[in-house]
């Protein structure tokens, strides 16, 4: 089975990449197929991940898979949430993970509470139309690090800290961390999903 990946970020790829392949998932990168980025205007995880999927059915007429993550801090009353990937721009930082894990250090300073979630919700879609798309999501918890810790992964990895293990998931290795993380929990429930309802 073929599936549009509706995902620009490398990160993302190669990670589901590699929690998909134990079905025969073959992900095709939107990139490689010229869809362009669909508008992410809503204020959920679940809401613009449909819409990312709809936009890559849409362009391909291929069924598609969208990935919304993002970082939830206790102490801003669950933000950044939906707005993490430009976080750090908002408040002057320079674009990228670096410039949002510094943004989101800075924050905290202020705060003593320093918990957090990572939250990752899929969603495949057979078309853009599809009126029964499949919902996944995932989430783990844990304390912002005071500094990065770790050279693995992307985006806040370096200083998501994971108290049950007392390292961040950039310590981690890579098999380690899709078992574990906010995306690995929603990819294994996707594949139990596409499993039961497009594969039986």
């Amino acid at each position: 089975m073929k599936l549009v990946l509706a995902s620009h970020n490398r990160g993302k790829l190669v990670e589901l990449h590699a929690l998909f392949a134990p079905l025969g998932v073959t992900l095709v990168a939107q990139a490689e197929l010229a869809v362009p980025e669909a508008a992410e205007p809503f204020g959920t995880f679940v809401e613009n991940a449909l819409a990312k999927a709809r936009n890559a059915a849409a362009h391909t007429g291929l069924p598609a898979l969208a990935d919304d993550a993002g970082l939830c801090l206790q102490a801003l009353g669950g933000l950044p949430g939906v707005d993490t990937v430009d976080f750090g721009q908002r408040k002057g930082y320079p674009a990228g993970d670096t410039g949002n894990v510094q943004a989101v250090l800075d924050t905290l300073r202020a705060h003593s509470d320093r918990r957090a979630a990572l939250v990752s919700t899929l969603v495949a879609v057979r078309s853009p139309t599809d009126p029964e798309p499949l919902i996944a999501s995932g989430r783990v918890s844990g304390l912002i690090a005071h500094e990065p810790v770790g050279d693995g992964g992307f985006g806040f990895d370096s200083v998501m800290w994971l108290p049950e293990l007392s390292l961040t998931f950039a310590q981690l290795s890579p098999e380690q961390k899709n078992a574990r993380s906010h995306r690995g929990q929603a990819a294994a429930h996707m594949l139990a999903l596409l499993r039961d309802r497009w594969l039986a």
